[in-house]
C-alpha cells in the first residue's frame, strides 16, 4: 500500500472568462424599388411600449426614391421629423390609422399594433395589388390583396418604411400634446406616454386617466382592470369583430 508524501499542491486558481460584449446586428439597406408589383408600400406604428395613448401606424407609397432622406428616422430631431413629415404630405401618398386604449386592453398590444397597420395601408385605398414592406418580424393578418415582406429595422433598411416612421411618429407625438392639455399633470407633452420616471411618479400620485392602458404593468391593479372588462361587455360583447377594420 502506497503512502502519501503528505505535501498537497496548490489549489487552481479560478478564472472567471468576460464575457463577450454583443454588437448589435447590422442589417443592410434594401433596394425597395426592386419589389414587386408595385405601388410600394411602407408601413410602421409607434406607441407599442408606451403605457398611456394610441398606438399609431403610418403606411406610405414614395412617388420616386429619395437618395437616403429617411433613413434613421429615429435618431432625427423632433424638428427634422416636423419638416419631413411636410414633405411627404407634400410630394407622397400617406395615411394613418390607430388602434385605441380600449383595443389595446382587449385584444393587447401585438394585435392592436397589427390593427393599426392594417388600418393605415387600407386608408390608402391601393386598388390594383401592390407589395408592403413591414418594419419587424412578423407580417400584418387579414391584409387582403397585397403582397408583404417584412424587414427588420425597417426603419433604417427602406425609405417607404422611414417614411412611415415619421408619420406614425409626428402623428402620434401631436396627438398626445393636444392629451396633455387636458391632462396636464402627467407629462404627456414630454414623454408621450412612455414608461418614463416622470410618468411613473404621476401615475403613482394621481392614478390613471381614461388614456391609460389599464392592461400594461404599473398602470393599475388586475382586479380594478377586470371588473372593468365585464363593464365594457355590454359596449364590446365577445363576438364583436375587434380584428376587422
Amino acid at each position: 500500500m502506497s503512502k502519501s508524501s503528505g505535501t498537497k499542491s496548490p489549489p487552481k486558481k479560478l478564472t472567471l472568462k468576460k464575457a463577450k460584449k454583443k454588437t448589435p446586428r447590422k442589417y443592410a439597406r434594401v433596394d425597395w424599388t426592386t419589389y414587386l408589383p408595385a405601388p410600394v408600400v411602407g408601413v410602421d406604428e409607434v406607441g407599442r411600449g408606451c403605457l398611456a395613448g394610441p398606438v399609431v401606424a403610418g403606411a406610405v407609397v414614395l412617388s420616386k426614391p429619395l437618395s437616403g432622406l429617411f433613413f434613421d428616422s429615429k435618431a432625427l430631431t423632433e424638428v427634422r421629423r416636423e419638416e419631413l413629415f411636410e414633405i411627404i404630405k407634400c410630394e407622397h401618398q400617406w395615411a394613418v390609422g390607430f388602434a385605441s386604449v380600449l383595443e389595446i386592453d382587449r385584444i393587447n398590444i401585438f394585435h392592436a399594433s397589427h390593427l393599426a397597420m392594417r388600418r393605415a395601408v387600407n386608408a390608402l385605398r391601393i386598388k390594383t395589388g401592390g407589395h408592403v414592406l413591414v418594419d419587424g418580424k412578423f407580417r400584418i393578418p387579414y391584409l387582403r390583396g397585397l403582397l408583404q415582406t417584412t424587414l427588420i429595422k425597417g426603419d433604417s433598411r427602406a425609405e417607404p418604411v422611414s417614411a412611415a416612421s415619421i408619420v406614425a411618429k409626428v402623428t402620434r407625438d401631436r396627438l398626445m400634446k393636444q392629451m396633455a392639455e387636458k391632462f396636464p399633470h402627467y407629462g404627456f407633452e414630454i414623454h408621450k406616454g412612455y414608461a418614463t420616471s416622470v410618468h411613473r411618479e404621476a401615475l403613482a400620485r394621481l392614478g390613471p386617466c381614461r388614456h391609460h392602458r389599464r392592461s400594461f404593468n404599473g398602470v393599475d391593479d388586475i382586479e380594478a382592470f377586470e371588473a372593468r372588462l365585464e363593464a365594457q361587455a355590454v359596449a364590446f360583447p365577445e363576438n364583436a369583430p375587434l380584428l376587422a377594420d
